[in-house]
C-alpha cells in the first residue's frame, strides 16, 4: 500500500508546474514546455528503507544517509514488473548516487561516514495510480546500496584484490542491461574501487559483483546490449576532457547458467581514422593510451540496428579538428556510429555528426553540452544537456524541441521511459550547487523554496498533456 507520506510528497514537493506557454516565453528556472507537465517521484532525504529516520538535513547522520534517497542521483533505468492480484501496474527504478559535494552539506555531515552513506544506489518499487507512478513503502526490492555495502570481486582482478570489497563507491554512471541486471560505474579511490558493479535489482539477497574485466577508470556513460547470439556488449565512455570510448564483449552468452559472463571477454578501445572508427583489442596499457580521444564523451545510447549514439559535452578552448564531425565545438555534439554489416560487435564503424551543440540553425531549440541520451520506442531521441535541460529530437535530429529546463545550478542525470513508453523519468541533480554555493548559501532552495530547507536532487516524471 502507498503511504500518506508518499502521496503527499508526490503532489506537494514541486509547488509550481509551468505549462501552457511556448518555450521561448519560459523563464530559465524549473520550467516545462507546452504539452508537458512534471511531477515528482522522490527527492534527497525521502525514505527508501522502511526504518529510515525522518529527514533532518541540518543534523544528518551516517545511519540516516544510508537509508534515505541520496544527495545526488542518476536514473539508470526503469523495468516493468508483473502486476499484482489487484491489477496495479508495477515497476522497479534504479538510481545511482554519486559522491556528494562536501560544501553543499552541513559542516557536521562533512565526514567520510555520512558521505559514504549518501553514495551508492537506490532500488525503488513503483506503482501506477491514476496515470502517475508513485513510490511504494516497504516494497520487496526497495533498498539502498552504499559505499559500504559488501560486494564480491570477480574477474581477472580477483587474484590481486581478493574476493570481497565494498560499494558501489562514488558512482559516475550506469545502466540497466537486457538480461535484467544493473551496472554502476564507480570512481577509482582505493585499489578495490573504480570498477563496474553489477547487481540484480529483483533480488535483494543477492550480492553485487565488481566486474574487474571491464577495466578501471571513471565512466561518464555506460550502455549495455547483446549480440545476435546472446553475448554481452558493454559500451563505456571515459569521464575526461579528452576521454576515450571502450567496448567489452563477453566470450560466452549471458544465460541463467552463466550469469557471470562479464568476467571473461574482450576489451577494446575506439580509434578514429577520419570518419571511420575501429575497435582495437586491448592487450596492455599501451593499447589504451593509443586510443583516440573525444571532447568530454558522456552518454551512450544503442540503436536497434546496431548503431551507437555518443554524446560529447564539448571542451572550451580545444582547437577545431575534423569539421565533418563537429570537433572543437565547446557546446558539444552527438555522434552517430554505424557498424559494418549492422552488427554491434563489428570491428569497424562509420562515424557522422548527428547533432552539433548550440544553435541548430534550423529555427529550433538549442542543445548545449549534451550528456544523457535515450532512444524512444519510435526512434525519437531524448537528450539531457548540461546547459539546456531536456530536449526531444525527432526525424533524425531535424526537429528538436526543448521539454524541460532545470533549476539554477542543476544538471540532468540519466533518462528513462516508463514501461509503456511514458512518462519520461529524469533526475534533476544537485540544484543550487553553483561554483560559489554552499549548504548555507545555495543558489536556489528548489524544490521546496523554504528558507529552512536545502536544495534537493529530485527524480521527476514528465507527462504529456496532449
Amino acid at each position: 500500500m502507498l503511504s500518506r507520506r508518499t502521496l503527499l510528497a508526490a503532489s506537494a514537493i514541486l509547488p509550481v508546474i509551468h505549462t501552457g506557454r511556448a518555450w521561448a516565453e519560459l523563464p530559465k528556472d524549473d520550467t516545462t514546455a507546452k504539452g508537458f507537465e512534471r511531477s515528482t517521484v522522490i527527492a534527497w532525504g525521502d525514505r527508501v528503507e522502511p526504518d529510515s529516520p525522518p529527514f533532518t538535513p541540518a543534523a544528518l547522520t551516517a545511519d540516516a544517509a544510508a537509508r534515505q534517497f541520496g544527495w545526488d542521483g542518476i536514473v539508470l533505468g526503469v523495468k516493468a514488473q508483473p502486476p499484482g492480484e489487484d491489477g496495479v501496474a508495477r515497476a522497479i527504478m534504479v538510481v545511482a548516487h554519486p559522491a556528494p559535494l562536501a560544501r553543499m552539506l552541513p559542516l557536521e555531515a562533512q565526514n567520510s561516514a555520512v558521505m559514504r552513506g549518501l553514495s551508492g544506489a537506490s532500488v525503488l518499487n513503483l506503482e501506477n495510480h491514476d496515470q502517475r507512478w508513485l513510490i511504494t513503502d516497504g516494497g520487496f526490492q526497495t533498498r539502498r546500496l552504499t559505499a559500504d555495502t559488501i560486494c564480491r570481486i570477480t574477474g581477472p582482478g580477483q587474484k590481486t584484490l581478493g574476493d570481497a570489497g565494498r560499494g558501489p563507491v562514488a558512482p559516475s554512471s550506469g545502466c540497466l542491461t537486457p538480461w535484467g541486471t544493473a551496472l554502476v560505474g564507480e570512481t577509482p579511490g582505493d585499489a578495490r574501487s573504480g570498477y563496474v558493479v553489477e547487481f540484480d535489482p529483483n533480488d535483494p539477497d543477492a550480492l553485487a559483483s565488481k566486474r574487474t574485466g571491464l577495466g578501471r577508470f571513471v565512466r561518464a556513460g555506460i550502455a549495455a546490449g547483446q549480440t545476435s547470439d546472446g553475448r554481452a556488449v558493454i559500451l563505456m565512455s571515459e569521464d575526461a576532457a579528452a576521454g576515450r570510448l571502450l567496448r567489452f564483449i563477453s566470450r560466452a552468452p549471458v544465460t541463467t547458467d552463466n550469469p557471470a559472463a562479464l568476467d571473461d571477454g574482450i576489451l577494446s578501445v575506439a580509434v578514429l581514422r577520419g570518419t571511420s572508427l575501429d575497435f582495437v583489442t586491448v592487450h596492455g596499457e599501451q593499447d589504451i593510451t593509443s586510443a583516440s580521444t573525444f571532447d568530454a564523451p558522456a552518454g551512450i545510447a544503442l540503436l536497434p540496428n546496431g548503431g551507437i549514439l555518443l554524446a560529447c559535452r564539448g571542451v572550451v578552448g580545444v582547437a577545431s579538428g575534423d569539421p565533418a564531425l563537429g570537433e572543437g565545438n565547446p557546446d558539444g555534439r552527438i555522434l552517430l556510429l554505424r557498424p559494418e554489416g549492422g552488427q554491434i560487435e563489428a570491428s569497424r564503424y562509420s562515424v557522422e555528426l548527428a547533432l552539433s551543440g548550440g544553435d541548430t540553425g534550423m529555427g529550433g531549440a538549442s542543445v548545449l553540452r549534451p550528456s544523457s541520451l535515450l532512444v524512444g520506442l519510435n526512434g525519437d531521441v531524448w537528450i539531457g544537456g548540461e546547459g539546456s535541460g531536456i530536449a526531444l529530437a525527432q526525424d533524425r535530429f531535424t526537429k528538436i524541441a526543448q521539454v524541460y529546463r532545470q533549476p539554477l545550478g542543476a544538471l540532468i542525470g540519466g533518462l528513462a521511459l516508463g514501461p509503456q513508453g511514458t512518462p519520461l523519468f529524469a533526475s534533476v541533480r544537485h540544484p543550487g550547487a553553483t561554483n560559489d554555493a554552499s549548504f548555507g548559501h545555495p543558489a536556489t532552495r528548489w524544490p521546496t523554496l523554504r528558507p529552512d530547507m536545502p536544495p534537493q536532487t529530485v527524480v521527476v516524471a514528465l507527462h504529456r498533456t496532449r
